[in-house]
């Protein structure tokens, strides 16, 4: 069973962010193998929260991502971060190639989506750390 978290962040411009962590990653986070992080993103129309209908997508994305990395963990999903025109998934993988795929089929049951997908070396999980700020000041 997966642990994650919910905490306001506020945008640079001043929106609110909603970021949600996940917690239960030491045995990912303990492989060296997963040091690429992989960013999805997805800008809607309104520059604040989605519209229904985008969110009711992106929880689809979300639930067939997360199944298709609990069937096959080539990757592990750690941060969503929802607000100030975009959604963003934060994924931690060995490899771009074999995560690439395992996206491609998690989606494909969806209507092609407007996402923007990036990768870079994160070995110390520093992005990950980063967002864990948010659930300590959450607590204050």
């Amino acid at each position: 069973m997966q642990d994650w978290w919910t905490a306001p962040a506020e945008a640079p411009d001043g929106q609110t962010v909603m970021v949600t962590g996940r917690r239960d990653i030491a045995r990912f986070r303990s492989n060296p193998r997963f040091t690429i992080r992989v960013t999805i993103a997805w800008r809607y129309a309104d520059a604040g929260m989605p519209s229904d209908a985008d969110a009711e997508t992106m929880g689809a994305a979300t639930e067939a991502l997360a199944a298709q990395l609990d069937a096959d963990p080539v990757g592990v999903l750690t941060g969503i971060y929802t607000g100030a025109g975009e959604r963003t998934w934060v994924v931690y993988t060995l490899s771009t190639n074999i995560f690439n795929k395992k996206l491609n089929n998690a989606l494909a049951h969806l209507p092609l989506l407007p996402l923007q997908i990036t990768a870079e070396n994160d070995p110390d999980w520093e992005e990950y750390d980063e967002m864990c700020e948010c659930e300590i000041h959450a607590d204050d």
